[in-house]
């Protein structure tokens, strides 16, 4: 070896100390960037008020459903197509590569969303589109960031690394909501605004300091299986969501040609994606990884998980917003922001066990954390089942709180575990991967835990809705209508912090009523308290879906067995070893 080779390789601790001070660097900077991505998956659910105001356009009329449903998850459906992808993208062209393209393309989209100029339809348009876009750049993000860890860090402390990247992420869901609530009533622009300086700022400082020191493919570029694998989940996941949608006389579309030859689409698309993958000299979608125990039970473990929680988040904003905070004076504009408030005990338990538990997964593995976060989240949603309607509020912090630990300490050990089974060379694809799966699952949560809520609303709210209308003096013919409307226009108007029954019955119908009847059907109790029944049930089949879902989940993390790190080799083993 030269001297010159031995100066450029560095040598004994100046060598280590360089890799060290590196390390941190990328911690720092991918949670940066991860943090970004995932505080932009849910903003937006707290400012769209706001944010439909500002293009004057009003969201709960069914002609405009499409625009409220797609603002909400058209980010996360393309962060969720595309992760696997840009992760394998990362494995031949260079992880911080394109991570790097992330900040760009996701802060260029941020600073196209605060400019528009138009209204109305085309505004929501513009949105819509640029939404899709900054989506695309949060999954080169979200899609890199854990392999540029895993490259950076040794594995015995992989688990602490992933640990906070992971919770940094899951958190940021949380914060977004807290943040478009503040930001969205002063101007709804800097909803998409404070993300420009952020993203600048992480891609000045990401280009300047991070570096490539993983394994590099030279394999081409699998665009068949790219391109069906992306039009299967487009069409799966359009179907899910139009699913939720009333179509003619049912209060759901799971019935319409939409949805049916959506799905139908979407499945037979995905089935043709798996034979390709099988035959494909270079697959995207690494099939032999799933022979890996470790990762195989480990991303089963974080479907099913997101599978669980996904829907969650939805379903304690429409309780908080719909019933409790009514009920305890807050205003129907007030409750977006303080329900986000008030679910910050389920962002404090994730920021605290998250880089606990992964730091202890680095030392004793991932099986006993995960599997017991699993099985204490499975006991908060039975402690949330035998809550009444309207809690005492430390009940529910406890019990939020409680859920956050039991969340945590699953989300960090599991992901620590996914990636340390991963070989070096297909840790981009094998993250994408996961994240896909992860993704995924809260879309199909979301579907899911709707249907169930809507299922149980069907059931009972239009008779409560009739008797509870007239015997306030709303003309019958008015009563009779609004009980008729779909459960979901009740869900979206409560999500959104408007009024219901004053969205609902409108000006004309209310000019006809005795004013102190006005006054009662429009107030902070009225809507409360003709819901709380019905959505009692209803809320009772979905905790029961997350208990479910939640132990199965633990079933399979058992099933990951110990503790295996992959050997930094270029090649997929065809069966790994468990340690």
């Amino acid at each position: 070896m030269s001297i010159k080779d031995d100066l450029d390789r560095g040598t004994g601790s100046d060598r280590a100390s360089r890799d060290d001070r590196y390390k941190w660097v990328a911690l720092t900077n991918t949670t940066v960037g991860v943090l970004l991505a995932t505080i932009d998956a849910s903003i937006m659910l707290i400012a769209m008020p706001d944010i439909f105001r500002g293009i004057q356009l009003d969201p709960l009329l069914p002609e405009n459903s499409f625009y409220l449903l797609w603002m909400i998850l058209g980010y996360l459906v393309t962060s969720s197509v595309l992760v696997v992808s840009v992760g394998r993208l990362g494995d031949l062209f260079g992880r911080v590569k394109m991570y790097n393209l992330g900040f760009v393309v996701y802060t260029f989209a941020s600073l196209m969303l605060t400019i528009t100029w138009m209204t109305g339809h085309a505004g929501a348009i513009w949105l819509l589109v640029w939404r899709i876009v900054q989506g695309i750049g949060g999954a080169f993000l979200v899609g890199n960031s854990g392999a540029i860890l895993t490259d950076a860090f040794p594995a015995h402390q992989r688990g602490l690394a992933l640990g906070i990247n992971n919770v940094a992420g899951i958190s940021g869901t949380f914060i977004g909501l807290v943040l478009g609530g503040l930001l969205a009533p002063v101007n709804w622009r800097l909803v998409f605004l404070i993300s420009v300086p952020c993203g600048v700022f992480g891609a000045v400082w990401a280009y300047r300091r991070l570096r490539d020191v993983g394994t590099r493919s030279h394999e081409p570029v699998d665009w068949l299986g790219n391109v069906t694998f992306a039009a299967g989940l487009i069409l799966v996941m359009i179907g899910i969501t139009h699913g939720i949608q009333p179509y003619g006389a049912h209060t759901m579309g799971w019935t319409s040609p939409l949805v049916l030859g959506s799905l139908a689409a979407g499945v037979v698309l995905l089935l043709a994606f798996a034979a390709i993958e099988r035959r494909v000299r270079f697959p995207m979608f690494r099939l032999p990884l799933f022979r890996i125990r470790a990762f195989t039970f480990g991303t089963l473990s974080t479907f099913l998980s997101a599978l669980g929680r996904g829907g969650l988040m939805f379903m304690m904003i429409i309780w908080l917003q719909g019933i409790w905070l009514p009920l305890h004076g807050y205003t129907f504009e007030e409750t977006p922001l303080w329900a986000g408030i008030h679910m910050l005990p389920l962002t404090v338990g994730f920021l605290a066990a998250g880089p606990v538990s992964g730091y202890l997964s680095d030392r004793f593995g991932a099986r006993p954390f995960a599997t017991g976060g699993m099985i204490v989240a499975a006991v908060t949603f039975g402690l949330l089942e035998l809550l009444p309607i309207d809690f005492p509020y430390w009940q529910f912090a406890g019990i939020l709180l409680l859920n956050g630990l039991a969340m945590g300490c699953f989300a960090s050990p599991n992901r620590a575990a996914v990636m340390n089974s991963l070989p070096a060379a297909d840790r981009g694809a094998g993250g994408g991967m996961n994240s896909t799966f992860q993704n995924s699952a809260q879309v199909f949560s979301i579907g899911i835990f709707f249907s169930l809520m809507i299922a149980g609303l069907a059931a009972t709210l239009p008779s409560a809705l009739t008797s509870g209308l007239e015997a306030h003096h709303v003309p019958a013919a008015a009563a009779t209508a609004i009980a008729s409307s779909p459960p979901v226009s009740v869900l979206f108007a409560a999500f959104l912090g408007y009024n219901p029954m004053q969205h609902l019955l409108g000006d004309a119908v209310l000019a006809q009523m005795p004013p102190a009847d006005v006054a009662a059907v429009t107030g902070n109790t009225f809507f409360p308290d003709l819901i709380s029944g019905p959505f009692e049930a209803g809320l009772h089949i979905a905790f029961g879906f997350a208990i479910a879902a939640c132990l199965i989940a633990a079933a399979a993390s058992v099933s990951r067995g110990t503790r295996y790190v992959a050997a930094d080799r270029s090649t997929t083993p065809a069966a790994a070893p468990e340690h």
